[in-house]
This record gives C-alpha cells, sequence and structure tokens, in this order.
C-alpha cells in the first residue's frame, strides 16, 4: 500500500514538473511575443504618421483596455473551464494576427487595422492573464506556488528588458507583415504548449457554499467585490499594491525620464542603462524572493521593504537639489541604476509574496473575480499617479515629485500598523 502511495506521488510530482516547464515555455513566448508586437508595432505607427499622438495611442490601447475587461475576464475565470479559456485566448489571439497578415496583403496595412488588433489582442491577452493567475495552484503544488510566481516575474522582466530591443531589431530586419504573421504563429505554439497543462493536478479549498456557474457579469463582480471586501487581509494586500502603484508612478514613472533626459541631459544609452536596472533588479528579487521568506517572516519584511521603498523614493531626488555641483555623469549614472536596481528587488519581494498568499487564501470560485477587480483598481492607480505628477511637473521644481512622493509613502506606511499581521501562514 506504501509503495502504491509513494508511485502514485511520485507520478504526481512529475506531472507537477511537467506543468512548471509547460507553464514557463508558454508564458515565455507569449510574453515576448507581446512585448516584441507591441515596441515593433509602435514604431510603425510612429514611422507611417510621424505623430507622437498616434504612437501613444497604441500603447493606451494595450492598457485602459485591460483595466475594464479584467472583471468581467474574472467572472468567466471562475465560472468556466480555466483549461479551455487560457488554451483557446491564445489561439484566438494566434488565428487574429494570422487574419491580419491575409487582411493586408489584399487590402494593406492601415492604421485603423493595427487600432484594432492591438484592442482585441488586449482583450484576448487580458481573459487569458486573469485565468492563468487564477488556475496557478491548482497547477502546482503550494510548495511551488512561489517558484511558478518567481519565474513568471523573471519572464515579464526579461522581456520587457530584451523586448524593445527585439523590437527595433525585428522592426530593421523584418516586412511588418513577416513579423504579424510570426507573432500569430508563436501565439499559436504558446497555445499548444498549454493545452498539455493539467489545470486541475491539485485542489484548493473547497466552500461549503458553491456559488452557481451560470454567468450573471454584474452579479458576478458585485459577488466577487464583496467578497474581497468582507476578507480584511486580503484586502490589505490590495490597498499595499494600489500604494505601492501610485508612489511609484507619481515618484518614479513620469519624473524619472525627466530628470535624466532633461535636467541632467544624459544621452539616451544611458537613460536605457537606468531604465533597465529596474527589470534587473525585479530578476534579481524573484530569484532570491523564497531563501528571504524562509529567514524573515513576511510581516517583518513587508515592512522593513516598505520603509525602505520610502527612502529610496526620497533619495531619488536628492542629487537634483545640489545641481550647482555639477558632477560626472558617471555618478549619475551609477547613482540612478543603484536607486532603480533597488527599487526593482523590493517591488519583486513585495509582489511575488503577495501573489502567493492571495492565489492560496481565496478559493477556486472566488479567485479570477477577487484578482482581476484587485488588480483593475491597482492598475487605475498607475495613470492616475502619472497625470498627477505630469501636471505638478509644470509648476514645482522635478526633485519635489520622488521626494514628496517618498515623504508621503513613508508616513503611509507608518499610519499603516495593520500590515504587521499579513503573513505568510504556512512554509513556502
Amino acid at each position: 500500500m506504501n509503495e502504491l502511495s509513494m508511485s502514485n506521488q511520485g507520478k504526481k510530482n512529475e506531472l507537477e514538473l511537467r506543468n512548471l516547464y509547460l507553464y514557463s515555455a508558454g508564458k515565455t513566448v507569449s510574453s515576448f511575443g507581446t512585448t516584441i508586437y507591441q515596441f515593433a508595432l509602435g514604431l510603425y505607427v510612429l514611422k507611417q504618421t510621424g505623430s507622437a499622438l498616434s504612437f501613444a495611442l497604441t500603447l493606451i490601447l494595450g492598457i485602459i483596455p485591460m483595466i475594464i475587461i479584467n472583471p468581467f475576464a474574472g467572472v468567466l475565470a471562475d465560472k468556466i473551464n480555466k483549461k479551455r479559456l487560457v488554451v483557446s485566448m491564445d489561439l484566438v489571439n494566434g488565428m487574429l494576427f494570422i487574419s491580419v497578415y491575409l487582411l493586408s496583403q489584399f487590402f494593406g496595412l492601415s492604421i485603423f487595422l493595427i487600432y484594432s488588433t492591438t484592442f482585441l489582442m488586449t482583450v484576448f491577452s487580458t481573459f487569458f492573464g486573469v485565468a492563468i493567475e487564477a488556475g496557478k495552484p491548482n497547477i502546482v503544488s503550494e510548495q511551488n506556488l512561489m517558484r511558478i510566481n518567481s519565474i513568471s516575474k523573471i519572464i515579464d522582466s526579461v522581456s520587457s528588458i530584451t523586448g524593445p530591443m527585439l523590437g527595433g531589431i525585428v522592426f530593421a530586419i523584418f516586412d511588418i507583415k513577416t513579423f504579424i504573421i510570426i507573432t500569430g504563429i508563436t501565439f499559436i505554439l504558446s497555445g499548444v504548449s498549454l493545452l498539455f497543462i493539467q489545470f486541475d493536478l491539485f485542489k484548493r479549498q473547497i466552500m461549503d457554499h458553491v456559488p452557481s456557474k451560470k454567468i450573471q457579469f454584474l452579479k458576478d463582480i458585485k459577488d466577487g467585490l464583496s467578497y474581497l471586501i468582507q476578507r480584511k487581509n486580503i484586502m490589505k494586500l490590495f490597498v499595499l499594491l494600489i500604494s505601492l502603484n501610485f508612489f511609484l508612478g507619481f515618484s518614479i514613472t513620469i519624473p524619472m525620464p525627466y530628470i535624466i533626459n532633461t535636467v541632467l541631459k544624459l544621452g539616451p544609452k544611458e537613460f536605457g542603462v537606468i531604465q533597465a536596472a529596474f527589470p534587473v533588479g525585479m530578476i534579481i528579487g524573484a530569484m532570491v524572493v523564497k531563501k528571504v521568506i524562509k529567514n524573515i517572516s513576511y510581516s517583518l519584511l513587508l515592512k522593513y521593504i516598505s520603509f525602505s521603498l520610502s527612502f529610496l523614493l526620497i533619495i531619488a531626488g536628492i542629487p537634483l537639489l545640489f545641481g550647482e555641483l555639477k558632477l560626472i555623469p558617471g555618478f549619475y549614472l551609477t547613482f540612478y541604476c543603484s536607486v532603480m536596481f533597488l527599487l526593482g528587488v523590493a517591488v519583486a519581494l513585495i509582489d511575488i509574496p503577495i501573489a502567493f498568499i492571495m492565489q492560496k487564501e481565496i478559493p477556486d470560485e472566488y479567485r479570477g473575480r477577487v484578482l482581476s477587480i484587485g488588480i483593475s483598481i491597482a492598475k487605475t492607480m498607475l495613470p492616475a499617479a502619472m497625470i498627477t505628477a505630469g501636471v505638478l511637473l509644470n509648476h514645482i521644481p522635478v526633485y519635489a515629485l520622488p521626494i514628496g512622493g517618498g515623504i508621503l509613502f513613508l508616513l503611509f506606511n507608518i499610519g499603516s500598523p495593520t500590515r504587521a499581521q499579513i503573513e505568510l501562514t504556512q512554509k513556502v
């Protein structure tokens, strides 16, 4: 009997490892394909129209639909088979690009066609993203849930670093239509790899009352929001993510390009290196997070990291207070690379354990809706912060944004003692 049990466990471990490999392969292909597409198509639109507004519109079409559609995607992720939803969205995205390629062969590649494709790709990718996030706790064990979140963060970070570079190379070498068909094939390959993942290998909490599988979007979204409000610990995590998104957008996303390019007058190469330091930091953070969590309680780590982030934001504005010193460009390059790198590490150490806690604590029946609603709220904070910072930048010195944002985030952390209650309750 013991031998049979050990044999079954060994088989389950093999299936889990296969799930992990297949997820990594599909995530890599899909993430790189999306990043390269968005950058290359953005350059194409800029070249064709010469309008920065048109270029910005292609980027907006990759963000705004995600915020609006996320809650609806969460309902479907909870109500229908997650595997079917994930695989079908990748395949539909692939067919979309193949269709666009065929249309462009007969009618040309119009700007309207590009906008429509970007919008639809964002819609399908949003459904895909919510379903795969909600399904992670069912494809790996709790012991590997932190690991799969770390792998996901590493893939996203690597694609954000190399994607624009590869997109520029693709744009320079390949005809844009050829690139579109290649993108379609990558989505189909991703869908095929995910087809072999077992999405029911591990079952999580089963609620006493299982919600109806009948889809009623507004009622289901309301139920998900009610569940989120009632679960105070989960709500605290989302409050933290929302505040983090806002203060990073306010203190770094908008001021940093202005500081580097306009105030310090560093070149585009230096600016690119500084920008790349953030995802590099996230990669390092994702690689060490599991070891860190084993040696320090998450509530204590969260306290240290939150205060460290506050000081890093403040420090980012300090050199501008001494502009008359005219320090050498190499100092500014090293300084801001270090700040961005440490910010990346800190964000990874916050994000990955939070994803683990939410995936573990939220039952299957509500996970898609709760995650999607929380993510939509958090994502909304970023453009709000960017608009606020952009308006203030016309009226106050640029150094006031990172310093002021850092001070406000510090006060927010001091005034949030309930964070001490957030904990990883089980070994990871």
